[in-house]
């Protein structure tokens, strides 16, 4: 049976005239707090702080209020902000309710504002809302969830610079370069019987490579993004007792994994997320592999070559201590992800760190000589990873998602065919130009789908 309701909140509702499309969910994470967090937004956000906490306090003032309920019992004291729209964050009217952060008190004080004509918000709604309203763009709505996600400071640092409104400022860059092009292209062909010569002196052609050029340097800083907020995987394959599980532990900087002298000690994947450079990187140590006729191991090692076709970068480990050929390298492994890395050179006469280098002589069966148990050459290594990737540790990097790789893509696909049709097709010219800036367009959310926008902000947590 429901709650009653307290009488005032009728004649409340009834004098304000509002409809019911207002929004609230628990904005803080679950589990135990000194403070938590409840958001309200949408027309009735004042009505019902006036419920709960007895009034409305002045616009973003931190207010101590009692929060009450249905049966003018206490649920909790704690602060209340009023944000009334257009200037917040959704756009809407919005309300926090700031108490103490014990799941049940905030459960309760929730309870109580669905009672009372809001309804629980889906994930993401909350910045759906400030998209929808103009406060953001889609790629900033984006970069609200990366940077709740950031997995480094270097993440959470493009995720601002995303969030403030860089990546986009680039996107709108290039639309007006495309948006001057497409008038004067239009231009060409509604007076192409008048002797304007406007295709000679506009250099269309030209014109587009410019473009082309711009694109493919945003293209570029974008893949940069995408790698600092995505991440890679980093695979440790290679056959038993080379030294795999003691790199691991020696980049995470403590015993993730378990060392002994025994081979097939490995038999299941142990992933560990770490920082390289900036990166986000999750390094994975694998089973050693050879031939085997224990079955965990065969499974073991199955997996093994397995995350080796996933990885976005293989080290394959050697030892340098031991004599003999170097262990095949399974041929699924490109070699534009392949690392070849010789450890245990403190066993050794050789100099770690990278081969080639610093008048090093070359090694074909080795490109990074470390030593795990001692730490020599792993900064060489790290380096080469970074390289391998094309990952640049930049100060100005923002981040970026595939679907604004795929859509700078299509863009640049339009750019360059128009340019071909430069010469003899200018209506078709035309039309490329008008494709490739809808293409840059659904980044920033002025063209996007629908079903587009519910993945993108079904990825939020509840509350944001």
């Amino acid at each position: 049976m429901p709650r009653p309701q307290r009488p005032e909140a009728d004649q409340i509702a009834a004098a304000d005239g509002l409809d019911t499309d207002t929004i609230a969910a628990v904005a803080t994470a679950a589990g135990q707090a000194g403070i938590g967090v409840v958001r309200v937004s949408g027309p009735q956000a004042g009505r019902l702080a006036r419920i709960v906490a007895g009034d409305v306090p002045a616009a973003r003032v931190a207010t101590l209020r009692r929060f009450r309920d249905a049966d003018g019992d206490t649920i909790d004291t704690g602060l209340v902000l009023y944000f009334p729209a257009p200037n917040s964050f959704t756009g809407e009217d919005v309300v926090e309710f700031q108490g103490h952060g014990g799941p049940v008190v905030m459960q309760m004080l929730l309870r109580e504002l669905l009672l009372h004509g809001a309804r629980l918000a889906r994930p993401g709604e909350f910045t759906e809302r400030a998209f929808l309203n103009g406060k953001l763009d889609l790629a900033q709505a984006e970069a609200v969830a990366d940077l709740i996600a950031g997995a480094s400071e270097a993440a959470v640092r493009g995720a601002n610079r995303s969030l403030a409104g860089e990546f986009s400022a680039k996107i709108h860059h290039l639309e007006g370069r495309i948006v001057q092009l497409r008038v004067f292209v239009e231009a060409a062909i509604d007076f192409a019987d008048e002797d304007l010569e406007l295709l000679e002196s506009a250099q269309v052609s030209c014109d587009m490579d410019t473009l082309c050029s711009e694109l493919a340097t945003l293209r570029e800083q974008s893949a940069q993004g995408v790698m600092l907020r995505d991440g890679i995987a980093l695979a440790l394959l290679g056959p038993p007792n080379v030294g795999k599980s003691s790199l691991l532990n020696a980049l995470a900087g403590e015993e993730r994994a378990i060392v002994t002298q025994i081979p097939g000690t490995t038999r299941d994947l142990v992933r560990v997320p770490l920082n390289i450079g900036g990166l986000p990187v999750e390094v994975v140590d694998t089973a050693g592999l050879r031939q085997t006729s224990d079955p965990v191991e065969v499974e073991g090692v199955r997996r093994a070559r397995e995350q080796g076709s996933l990885a976005d970068v293989v080290l394959w480990l050697s030892d340098l201590s031991a004599a003999g050929e170097a262990d095949q390298v399974p041929v699924e492994i490109e070699r534009d992800r392949l690392i070849l890395v010789g450890n245990k050179v403190d066993l050794t006469d050789l100099a770690p760190g990278r081969v080639g280098a610093d008048n090093q002589p070359p090694d074909d069966s080795c490109e990074v000589r470390i030593s795990a148990a001692t730490g020599a050459g792993l900064e060489a290594l790290t380096a080469a990873v970074l390289g391998r990737v094309g990952y640049q540790s930049q100060e100005t990097a923002f981040t970026a998602r595939q679907r604004h790789l795929q859509a700078l893509d299509k863009a640049m696909r339009h750019l360059r065919r128009g340019q071909t049709l430069a010469a003899s097709e200018i209506e078709l010219v035309a039309e490329e130009l008008r494709l490739a800036h809808l293409a840059l367009g659904e980044i920033v959310g002025e063209m996007t789908a629908d079903e587009l926008l519910g993945e993108i902000f079904g990825t939020f947590c509840v509350g944001k």
